[in-house]
Parts: C-alpha cells; sequence; structure tokens
C-alpha cells in the first residue's frame, strides 16, 4: 500500500509539471529573469524495502547535501546536487515475529548526484518583498552508490561479495534512481532563504538491503552467518527470504540554507 501511494504521488507531480508547464509558459515573459543560488541541505535519510516494508522515517539516520540552482522565472527552477545519507534495518528490532525469526540487518552509505526540476505553485524569489514563499514540487533523475554491509562479529562487511541468496550475477553498487518530492520555501532577507523538503526515491533495484528472494539452494558454498541467521533454524533453501515483487526505496528529507550568487555580468535594479 505504501508504494502505491507513493507512485499516486510521482504520478501525480509529474502530471503537475506537464499540465503547468503548458499554462504558465504563456505568461512566463512577465516574470522571467535569472537568479542563481547555492544551498546546503541538513537532514535525515532512510529507506523502505523488505527489512522495513513500512515504517517511514523510521531508521534515520543525518543526511547532508550541497546543491546548485538556477531560477530561470518566479515559477520554474532548475537544480543539481550532491546528497550524502545512511540507511539500515535490523528485523530484531521489527514488531513483526516473521522479521524477528529471520534476523538479518544490513547498512549501506549512500551517494547520490541529481538533477531536478522544480515548479513553484506560488511566485517566489529570494530578496523579493511580493513573493516571499512558495510550496514547490520537483522530479528528476539521480545517480547513486550504495553498498550494503552488516557485522558478522568482527566488524562491517560487505554482503555484495558473497552472494547471500545464490545470484550468478553481482548486483550493480552504481544505478539510477527518480527522485521526486514536495517542499516549502520561504525568504530570510535580501540574499538568502530557507526551504524544507521530502524526497523518495524510486529505486530499479530489489538489494539496496541486500535481500530480496530466496534463500539459496548452495548453502555449502555461502556462510550461513551470512545468508541465513534465523533463530530457530527454520528458514529452508528455496523458502522465502525476501519479496522479489517490490523494489526498494530510499529517501531524503531536511532544511536547506540558500544563497543567492551575485551576477557579476548583469546588474540588479530591483528585488522585487
Amino acid at each position: 500500500m505504501t508504494v502505491l501511494i507513493i507512485d499516486l504521488l510521482r504520478a501525480a507531480f509529474l502530471y503537475l509539471f506537464f499540465t503547468l508547464t503548458v499554462f504558465v509558459s504563456a505568461q512566463s515573459h512577465k516574470r522571467n529573469f535569472g537568479q542563481r543560488e547555492l544551498g546546503f541541505l541538513g537532514g535525515g535519510s532512510y529507506y523502505i524495502g523488505d527489512l522495513n516494508p513500512r515504517g517511514h522515517f523510521l531508521y534515520s539516520k543525518p543526511s547532508l547535501g550541497i546543491f546548485y540552482r538556477y531560477s530561470f522565472s518566479y515559477r520554474y527552477a532548475l537544480r543539481a546536487g550532491l546528497n550524502y545519507g545512511k540507511i539500515e534495518a535490523d528485523d530484531a528490532r521489527s514488531s513483526e515475529a516473521d522479521q524477528k525469526e529471520r534476523n538479518l540487518n544490513f547498512t549501506s552509505n549512500i551517494y547520490e548526484f541529481h538533477t531536478f526540476a522544480e515548479f513553484n505553485f506560488v511566485e517566489y524569489r529570494i530578496g523579493s518583498k511580493d513573493h516571499r514563499f512558495s510550496l514547490f514540487v520537483f522530479g528528476g533523475l539521480a545517480a547513486y552508490y550504495f553498498n550494503p554491509k552488516s557485522s558478522m562479529g568482527n566488524g562491517l562487511e560487505s554482503l555484495r561479495a558473497y552472494n547471500t541468496e545464490g545470484q550468478t550475477e553481482y548486483y550493480r553498487k552504481i544505478q539510477m534512481s527518480i527522485p521526486f518530492g514536495v517542499g516549502f520555501k520561504m525568504n530570510l532577507g535580501h540574499g538568502a532563504g530557507i526551504s524544507m523538503e521530502w524526497g523518495p526515491r524510486r529505486t530499479f533495484t530489489d538489494y539496496l538491503d541486500d535481500v530480496s528472494g530466496q534463500y539459496p539452494n548452495n548453502t555449502g558454498q555461502i556462510p550461513n552467518t551470512f545468508t541465513n541467521r534465523s533463530l530457530n533454524e527454520s528458514a529452508k533453501p528455496g523458502s522465502m527470504r525476501g519479496n522479489p515483487g517490490t523494489r526498494d526505496w530510499y529517501f531524503f528529507y531536511g532544511i536547506s540554507l540558500n544563497f543567492k550568487l551575485r551576477d557579476a555580468h548583469r546588474p540588479c535594479y530591483k528585488t522585487g
């Protein structure tokens, strides 16, 4: 149900981008300008997947980001940036009996490069006395790096190297995702603004947590410490270890401080 709701939200955001672009572009010449910003994001990151199927903001870890935004009208902006976060989950901390019995856990750093298009629902510009705040939506593309690890008693070890579900191929550590989200912007003065945002990332892998399908049959080639940690040895080869019918998600959320950059080539005669 959570994934369905997020898919519907994503579809709604994309629909808004396309329909409002057509509607507003006819009037955009009235509100065109060029404004460059440098932003610093601080907040949290978390994931939804086999080890945390429904708990939004559960297992959140601190995240950081930096981005460049170019606003070419009061409504539209383009943005590119880098985010760092951490995702993790632990069956032992779940309230579900079957997850406690499975007894898996993971942690992974997330390094992301993204490009967004943004749409402001009302006209907004840093330094403007008449356009001080706006709700906004965004969507785009991202490339990210992940490498799920788990504690085996001797520190963290990479799970990917052990093919814990008997995969014939390694999953790629660098993959693409579809980020989208919603936020709120507000002026702090002539040269700065503040914004809050929440952004899901729709991935194309089910291995952010190294859990997807079945317990492998070749358990003699894979140490049980890595693939089967069931408390009462209930997991059998061929039984379900995860849900291969879904894909994992990761999320960034937080507050950013945005600073307007001066354009040395174009004088500015007004702030509104």
